[in-house]
């Protein structure tokens, strides 16, 4: 499956990967609606992304949350009520939400920030199913 991969080795903090995406996908320069967050921390700059784990398929009520043919865990919109249980039993704290949305949102591992990253701390990598939480402590 395809997983976006933070390095802390390259990471500068510029945001730009943050930007990048909110305004694909909420058409705003808005770091609370990005599907990545980078923050400041003391020994540096600290990331994080959905890692596609799946954990959060087994909480929706409405199945609203699948795994698409690539690994990838989405979102369909229209099925979603906006409960939030997903946010709430993330275990990377990887499922977002901000002011004035009505559903959640989460990486899915599109590259675009990726193409944008000027350090190149950014890749989209394939990783074996299924993905376990030692590869989320090794790279956010």
């Amino acid at each position: 499956m395809k997983v976006l991969v933070w390095d802390k080795t390259k990471c500068i903090g510029c945001g730009t990967c943050e930007l990048t995406c909110s305004k694909t996908w909420f058409k705003e320069e808005n770091k609370s609606k990005s599907r990545i967050r980078i923050s400041t921390t003391e020994d540096g700059f600290s990331g994080n992304a959905c890692i596609q784990c799946g954990k959060c398929t087994l909480v929706c009520p409405v199945e609203a949350l699948t795994r698409d043919s690539k690994g990838i865990i989405k979102l369909n919109a229209k099925t979603c009520v906006g409960c939030l249980s997903c946010v709430g039993f993330c275990p990377t704290l990887s499922m977002f939400v901000a002011p004035n949305e009505p559903i959640p949102f989460k990486c899915i591992a599109c590259g675009i920030c990726v193409k944008t990253c000027p350090a190149g701390a950014l890749s989209i990598q394939d990783q074996p199913e299924p993905l376990e939480k030692v590869f989320y402590r090794r790279h956010f």
